[in-house]
């Protein structure tokens, strides 16, 4: 190959899929494999905004669905970016994860904006049933490597 390679894509996909259990731990655990699955590919989707996209994700999975049943996360990378899913067993849609968002969240709540964050940090997201509830997802775009100097 003539010249520097500056954007090496996979040339394939490849996923991860991972049981959670239903509770505060699963965060980091979610957290390490997006790390690990990005790093282990070399893949060019943004890190730090995957891992917090995943972690609102499966807090969210764990604070808003009731039961003790593991969550599932799943990580795909594919030459154009990676998609992360997180399966719950409740069939109701996210709040407002696809709607217009009506009234900004409260500055002084701790919680109200994840799904804000997906919305905007994402190239694309959304849900879509399950045979067992529903699975919550968004994209990120392969960004190009930085070029060292």
């Amino acid at each position: 190959m003539n010249g520097l390679a500056l954007h090496e894509r996979p040339a394939a996909s490849a996923s991860w899929r991972i049981a959670l259990p239903h509770t505060a731990a699963a965060v980091p655990v979610a957290r390490a494999l997006v790390r690990s699955a990005l790093a282990e590919v070399e893949h060019t989707a943004d890190c730090d905004t995957a891992e917090l996209l995943t972690a609102e994700l499966v807090a969210n999975a764990v604070e808003h669905t009731a039961g003790s049943g593991p969550i599932e996360l799943v990580v795909e990378l594919r030459p154009t970016g990676c998609q992360v899913e997180v399966h719950d067993p409740d069939p109701a849609p996210p709040g407002h994860l696809t709607r217009p968002v009506i009234e900004e969240p409260d500055p002084w709540q701790e919680g109200g904006r994840g799904l804000l964050l997906i919305r905007a940090l994402s190239s694309s997201c959304g849900h879509r049933p399950t045979s067992s509830g529903k699975a919550v997802w968004f994209r990120l775009p392969a960004v190009p490597a930085q070029r060292s100097a």
